[in-house]
């Protein structure tokens, strides 16, 4: 090891675990991993947080191991427990069951490193670079130092300011047995799961989901992802380029009998390598044009909840619609809201009791609700990324600070890298990400 033998992890839920195994896989008995979470309960975060069986996983049990070089551990740890069903057909677990294998896995860490792995429960409101490393400051005003920090804070749960009339609110929040009409901003798969909590509690009046193009996601199906090398990929190009060849590569794959999920999930291995391979310009597009398209097709539902989710649209429980939200009035109890919609182009009026906001993506990192990400950059420690989507960190995780250098004391994984990184939501990709990371801090 290097002098970095101690390491502080701000971020208990999915990132920072996986992180905290993927460290301690090394053999050096001189390191130190702290990992801090705000939350009663590691491992759980904002995604595994719930507790309905009927908000499953979107990507199947054979994909979520948390270690990159054991990808069948997830699967042995359901197997043991009796809960993998049949081995021929994908399993979607209940996301709560996968909160519980990654407090299983920490747990199982704890026991078997007493001196490497200490656990903090508290929030982590500062960070300052020291002398020798990093000081983190906790909201009980107590301080930590390590050499270095990983920042694996996960998604933002807080809308934009300017969003007050919406509020995102955790699932377990969300009324039930009541007649009153809800709009959803967004119909991506945050909106499917508000949509089975509301299923789940017996609301009994109109659910109406709101987004530019009013588009649910796809199911899965079992695909054959094609085979491609990246010589065949055209990177750096812009997007309407980029676009033609991707068409053209569906339309291919349709013609040999597959259909656009072999094309999509053969081009997963190289997304990160696309997305950077951008103009800036041709990522901003991306984001306002196409990312709402892609989303629905690239973060596809398990055929479970499509199913459900569809049949509330079809007997009117759910209403998608396409559109823009021009405006909204009213006070507590009632709310008036204004929409434009996308094909007349005229505006209607839906009186609604509540708003909630399932858009996801933060449009503003530095406005959002992590108090250490926004005293990073208020300090000039960290700066959004051009997209203002995530932190600006380095293709190595490194954070960089206002005046465009990259620390060698921060360092930044998950959701908050995916103006670097892009696709860095899901747990392939996390695991992936921190699996090199550990590497390179215990080399």
């Amino acid at each position: 090891m290097s002098e970095r033998t101690s390491i502080v992890v701000i971020g208990g839920g999915a990132s920072g675990v996986i992180l905290a195994a993927q460290l301690l896989r090394s053999s050096d008995p001189s390191l130190r991993v702290t990992l801090i979470e705000k939350r009663p309960e590691f491992g759980q975060g904002l995604a595994y947080s719930t507790d309905l069986p009927v908000h499953l996983l979107n990507v199947s049990a054979f994909g979520m191991s948390a270690l990159n070089d054991d990808p069948e551990h997830f699967l042995r740890w359901l197997r043991t427990r009796g809960l993998f069903p049949d081995e021929e057909t994908p399993f979607y677990a209940p996301r709560s069951i996968y909160g519980e294998y990654l407090q299983a896995l920490l747990s199982e860490l704890a026991e078997q490193e007493p001196v490497r792995l200490r656990l903090v429960n508290a929030e982590a409101v500062g960070l300052k670079p020291t002398s020798s490393g990093i000081e983190v400051g906790l909201a009980n005003g107590a301080s930590i130092i390590a050499h270095t920090a990983v920042l694996a804070a996960g998604h933002d749960s807080t809308p934009a300011p300017e969003q007050d009339y919406a509020t995102r609110i955790g699932l377990s929040d969300l009324p039930g047995d009541s007649t009153s009409t809800i709009m959803i901003l967004g119909t991506g798969l945050s909106m499917a799961d508000a949509w089975l909590t509301l299923e789940h509690r017996g609301h009994q009046g109109n659910v109406i989901a709101l987004s530019r193009r009013g588009r649910m996601p796809m199911p899965h199906r079992p695909t054959k992802p094609i085979v491609l090398d990246s010589a065949e990929i055209p990177l750096g190009t812009e997007l309407s380029f980029f676009m033609r060849w991707f068409r053209d590569l569906v339309d291919a794959s349709k013609d040999a009998g597959g259909d656009w999920r072999d094309v999509i999930d053969g081009l997963r291995p190289f997304n990160q390598k696309i997305w950077q391979s951008w103009p800036e310009s041709a990522k901003r597009r991306f984001l306002e044009h196409t990312k709402a398209w892609w989303d629905i097709h690239r973060h596809r539902m398990p055929p479970a909840v499509h199913q459900r989710v569809s049949a509330a649209v079809a007997s009117g429980q759910l209403t998608l619609v396409a559109g823009r939200l021009l405006n909204v009035t009213g006070e507590n109890g009632s709310r008036v809201v204004s929409v434009q919609r996308r094909q007349s182009g005229g505006v209607e009026k839906f009186e609604v009791s509540q708003i909630y906001d399932c858009t996801g993506i933060v449009k503003d990192v530095s406005k959002g609700s992590l108090q250490v990400i926004r005293s990073l950059i208020d300090r000039g420690f960290a700066r959004p990324d051009p997209l203002r989507i995530g932190l600006d960190v380095t293709t190595n995780c490194a954070v960089i600070d206002a005046n465009g250098k990259a620390s060698d004391r921060l360092l930044a994984v998950g959701p908050l890298t995916r103006g670097t990184f892009f696709e860095i939501d899901a747990v392939p990709d996390i695991r992936t990400q921190c699996a090199w990371l550990a590497r390179q801090l215990a080399a």
